[in-house]
């Protein structure tokens, strides 16, 4: 055998092991999706019954003395908390590019209108790490370390809660990659503090509604002291959706990009293999034409 043909064999088999692995990743991805679907979903009465809560009781505080409910004359210099939820690893295809590229657009946007004038962040996920240490913005904590993210839960809400409450950011959002399919995720920035009926229209269609009802709630022992207890639970819920909507979002993406790379393996190695076969067809046609070389030189010295 000769060794171009030795080389191509061992590429194929090297081609063979890569589409084994990114296949099994493939699987094991499809089979996360799943997971983190059912979870959304398995959340889905505890949000309802969360937002009615805040419905009930937010109807019931005046906006002018609640820091939840703050409301702004003009959008200028407010002061910006984002959330940015992304993921530890790679190999989900372009999913952490796209979402730091729609961030860092919006940000140069909202700080071209002069609607922030301080921004910190709190990261999860060392890809969003990366991507504000080397912009050198301020932040203000780092989750990524903690495996899984849905134990950052309830800290990221209580540290969130304390720092919205001693009024030291106007606004809270959490940037993150939505789910929408299988095939399709798409980068969101969404707000969470305050409450306002732009971002959250489920909960003042509930306060709409209980105010339709003919009876009321009792709330002991103030309204606005309820509200304080119940906001780490609102931010829970919050956080929880984007954590969950992007863990749906990294196993989708790494599922269609390991396929992708399954199938290049596979095309790659019927190339390989249809040159090993030419490589191999052409060295047996050049032995035989040096075996009959030998033949006619062997036969015309006996003649």
């Amino acid at each position: 055998m000769s060794v171009n043909t030795r080389l191509i064999r061992k590429r194929i088999k090297s081609s063979q092991n890569i589409a084994q692995i990114t296949k099994a990743m493939e699987m094991v991805a499809a089979s996360k999706v799943k997971k983190a679907q059912q979870q959304v979903l398995d959340g889905k009465p505890y949000t309802e019954r969360i937002y009615e809560m805040v419905g009930n009781v937010t109807r019931r505080v005046d906006p002018e003395l609640h820091p939840l409910l703050r409301k702004f004359d003009k959008l200028q210099d407010l002061r910006f908390l984002i959330v940015l939820v992304t993921t530890n690893k790679g190999l989900c295809g372009s999913l952490n590019t796209g979402l730091i590229l729609a961030l860092d657009t919006w940000i140069k946007t909202q700080q071209e209108k002069a609607v922030t004038k301080t921004i910190d962040f709190i990261t999860i996920g060392k890809k969003g790490q990366r991507f504000v240490l080397r912009k050198g913005i301020h932040y203000i904590a780092d989750f990524s370390e903690t495996v899984p993210f849905i134990n950052v839960i309830s800290p990221l809400a209580s540290l969130i809660s304390e720092k919205f409450l001693n009024w030291e950011y106007d606004m809270v959002w959490v940037a993150f990659n939505e789910f929408i399919s299988a095939l399709k995720q798409e980068p969101h920035i969404k707000r969470i503090l305050p409450i306002s009926p732009e971002t959250e229209p489920e909960i003042f269609n509930q306060m709409a509604q209980t105010k339709e009802e003919s009876f009321h709630y009792l709330i002991e022992p103030e309204p606005q002291e309820v509200l304080e207890f119940v906001l780490p639970l609102y931010l829970q819920v919050q956080i929880r959706n984007a954590i969950l909507e992007a863990e749906a979002s990294e196993h989708s993406a790494r599922m269609i990009a390991m396929k992708n790379a399954t199938d290049n393996a596979l095309a790659l190695i019927d190339g390989l293999t249809l040159e090993y076969n030419k490589a191999r067809q052409q060295a047996i046609t050049y032995e035989i034409a040096d075996i009959e070389t030998a033949r006619l030189s062997i036969a015309k010295r006996k003649n």
